[in-house]
């Protein structure tokens, strides 16, 4: 790409980053301009929470220092875009400042949902993505008596986590019948949706929310839930999903549908305009069992990876994310979960599931017709991600992954391990004697080498 002369990038998140970071450590020569209104230098996202519980400062969530930026000539441009006049190719600030581009990079991200609620855009109504959303919550809850959370999501755990660190009242709405039921198997659900109890969160399953109720001068006072009943609050937190943030970029040139639509090489349908990150819609998912739109960090920084090889190489490739994982975390129970496994599924295709007594670690492993390892869910016992990748993508047979299975743990040496007990399950269930292959003194040091 040597030659080319400016490269903009709408958005200092992960995937923007990422891109800029990966093009400049190919091309020397070329001018990148990373834009971003929400802050002036990238930082974690998904630790805001502990920003909020005090754990750490803004500054201990940025990954890179302050001159980092600098020493790589890597510009960085702060401030809102409220447009982009693609067949002038430039972008126009709120300020009413113009910045014009070459190569334009959209990594936009997402926004919250809202449904249309009465009273949704009341103060001290919001959802938890940008750095703004941590400054208001900030504002709105202090010495509050009650805050209503709604919408069963990781980030509604992430955010009932929050406040009970400051030990204010939270009442949780989830339509589902158990928590997250649309996307974890019955009884995954049921084990999260008890842990949250647990940590004295009132969770009201199978409830919506009507309407959010005004108390006279903009502010939220209440809501009201389906079953009629009032909730007096002064805060609501919207975590009912998250969508590509283009507002701004409806009613111009560009393609968009629920996200910006690109190929599999993120272009777009204008010449040298890409998209990555949150805001991307597939126009055909990118892989078996992946969506068209994926808005998970590790997908975002694999977009600004692959981009920015294509930006700097003569054959451009396409995006190929591999088998579906992801990680996060109810409270203290750590959940993890490799390849794709549905809610429920019919003959083609039989599950293993181990939950210890106290209903806090647990297992799934789905297996089609064939059994070969289609998919595991993973609760608080810490696994080896080659592990499972090597397992889905050869297809081990059930008796193979239970066998290996110690070499999967990732738990450390003092912690309790439940190989065992699991083994014996599995040996219950399906009349079997497999016996479980003990770790070399390889494995234990190095990991998993199968």
């Amino acid at each position: 790409m040597n030659g080319s002369h400016q490269i903009v990038i709408v958005g200092n998140g992960i995937s923007g980053v990422t891109c800029a970071r990966h093009i400049r450590k190919v091309d020397s020569q070329v001018k990148i301009i990373l834009v971003s209104g929400e802050t002036e230098h990238f930082f974690s996202r998904t630790a805001l929470m502990y920003i909020y519980m005090g754990h750490m400062k803004y500054e201990h969530t940025k990954p890179y220092a302050d001159d980092f930026w600098s020493k790589n000539r890597i510009d960085l441009k702060f401030g809102w875009v409220k447009n982009v006049d693609f067949s002038q190719r430039f972008l126009l600030f709120e300020n009413g400042e113009k910045l014009s581009f070459e190569k334009l990079i959209l990594a936009t991200g997402s926004k919250p949902n809202k449904f249309g609620w009465p009273g949704q855009d009341l103060l001290g109504v919001q959802g938890l993505y940008s750095f703004q959303d941590l400054e208001s919550m900030e504002q709105r809850t202090n010495e509050i008596s009650r805050a209503v959370i709604v919408g069963g999501g990781l980030i509604g755990v992430e955010m009932a986590e929050m406040f009970a660190s400051r030990k204010i009242p939270v009442t949780f709405l989830v339509r589902g019948k158990s928590f997250w039921d649309n996307v974890l198997p019955t009884d995954e659900a049921e084990l999260v949706a008890n842990h949250i109890m647990e940590h004295h969160i009132d969770l009201r399953l199978d409830t919506e929310l009507l309407e959010i109720i005004d108390d006279g001068n903009g502010a939220v006072k209440a809501v009201k839930t389906s079953t009629g009943e009032i909730i007096p609050c002064e805060f609501v937190g919207l975590t009912a999903g998250v969508s590509p943030n283009i507002d701004f970029l409806k009613n111009t040139d560009l393609k968009t549908n629920r996200g910006i639509v690109v190929n599999k090489k993120f272009q777009t349908n204008i010449p040298e305009v890409y998209a990555i990150g949150d805001c991307v819609e597939f126009m055909e998912a990118p892989g078996p069992d992946r969506k068209n739109i994926e808005q998970v960090w590790y997908t975002g920084r694999m977009h600004g990876e692959t981009l920015a090889f294509n930006l700097t190489h003569e054959s451009p490739v396409e995006y190929k994310p591999g088998i579906w994982f992801n990680s996060a975390k109810f409270f203290d129970i750590e959940y993890q979960t490799y390849g794709f496994l549905p809610t429920s599924w019919g003959k083609d295709k039989w599950s293993f599931y181990w939950e210890d007594e106290t209903r806090k670690i647990a297992i799934r492993l789905l297996f089609d017709a064939q059994d070969r390892l289609l998919a595991t869910n993973v609760f608080g016992w810490r696994m080896r991600h080659a592990f499972f990748d090597k397992a889905i993508k050869e297809g081990w047979d059930s008796d193979k992954v239970i066998k290996l299975l110690a070499e999967a743990s990732f738990n450390p040496e003092f912690f309790n391990n439940h190989h065992m007990e699991v083994v014996h399950k599995y040996n219950q269930d399906k009349g079997r004697n497999v016996q479980l292959s003990k770790k070399s003194m390889f494995q234990k040091i190095f990991g998993f080498n199968s």
